[in-house]
């Protein structure tokens, strides 16, 4: 037999009132002026609420007044620990201050960045924090145009004229890799990154250059790929150890690592760190997890959560602040052998 579904009727605000025998204007008060309204009255209203099962449509009320009490997150991907943790972060402040996010993920695609920013500006959002797919969109100076609070995550400073931004200094980040990997006596680098339209991405590569610039005889080649998970990392690591491997590889983030060093151990014919010591990026939790456990650069990610909401919501943002985190190096045996 076919389960027929019943809705029960939303109880309205006139039904309160009535119940109440007070006006609606009362009944609103009760709702969000409670200190206008007696005591007496208060609890009338309060009484028909509980009698009556009465929810408020705080979306719906949100709406009409031109804002809602949801920020919008958006980030590149979800299967990153590394962005969960940011979200965690921003997560905690946001409920602090009363707020909600909701949390977008674009997969590196500008098609799927613009589809949430268009339902962000649908629901009337109170703001939002982004790390975007590329800087040069113009739908993000549209943002800064539009006046609607936003703030760069992950993001270098400065990279969009008239948006705040909060970041890690990742070309000090790369610099730290780099300079480790070259204090081990390893000459033969390679940068492997994603999409070098994504700034972190150009950042960690130049920062990268730059270190091995000031070391003579050393030398970095730089490969690409095409996103920046896992199933990258294996694919380009493969490719690469058909020919001459480098004797070092600083991945863009973790998850290029990992799967970088899945491919080495897949082929059997190098070992790490002995033949090829590997820095990833980010210090995910599962870095030190691995059976050789990651060597990276760590990321404060829900400070930097927490900071870009609290720069979101401190009412500060024509001043068009920045700020800036250091990253820091964490040493472990992808690059360096146990008791050495």
């Amino acid at each position: 037999m076919r389960k027929v579904r019943t809705t029960v009727p939303r109880v309205s605000v006139k039904q309160v009132a009535a119940r109440a025998g007070v006006s609606l204007g009362t009944v609103s008060n009760v709702l969000n002026r409670p200190e206008r309204v007696k005591a007496e009255t208060r609890e009338r209203v309060q009484a028909a609420i509980k009698d009556l099962g009465f929810v408020r449509n705080d979306a719906a009320r949100q709406l009409r007044a031109g804002s809602s009490r949801s920020i919008g997150l958006l980030v590149l991907d979800t299967t990153n620990p590394f962005f969960m943790d940011l979200a965690r972060g921003a997560d905690r402040a946001a409920l602090s201050h009363g707020y909600t996010v909701v949390l977008g993920n674009t997969d590196g695609s500008a098609e799927r960045e613009d589809a949430y920013l268009d339902l962000f500006m649908q629901q009337q959002v109170a703001g939002i924090l982004i790390t975007p797919v590329s800087t040069s969109a113009d739908h993000l100076t549209a943002l800064a145009a539009r006046k609607l609070p936003t703030v760069l995550v992950d993001q270098s400073p400065g990279e969009i004229p008239g948006l705040s931004s909060v970041s890690v200094d990742d070309r000090l980040g790369a610099r730290l890799a780099v300079e480790h990997l070259l204090s081990l006596g390893r000459r033969d680098l390679l940068f492997l990154g994603g999409p070098d339209s994504i700034p972190q991405v150009r950042d960690r590569t130049d920062g990268a250059r730059e270190a091995v610039q000031a070391v003579p005889g050393a030398h970095l080649r730089v490969v690409n790929t095409e996103h920046l998970g896992i199933e990258d990392g294996l694919a380009a690591g493969s490719k690469l150890l058909l020919g001459t491997p480098p004797d070092a590889v600083f991945a863009a983030n973790d998850l290029l690592a990992i799967g970088f060093m899945r491919a080495v151990q897949a082929h059997g014919g190098f070992s790490i760190p002995e033949d090829i010591a590997v820095v990833g990026y980010d210090d995910i939790p599962y870095a030190e997890m691995l059976q050789i456990p990651l060597t990276s650069i760590h990321q404060p990610a829900e400070e930097i959560g927490e900071a870009a909401v609290e720069m979101l919501l401190g009412g500060h943002l024509d001043d068009n602040p920045h700020q800036l985190f250091e990253p820091g190096l964490t040493v472990r045996n992808s690059t360096v052998n146990p008791g050495s």
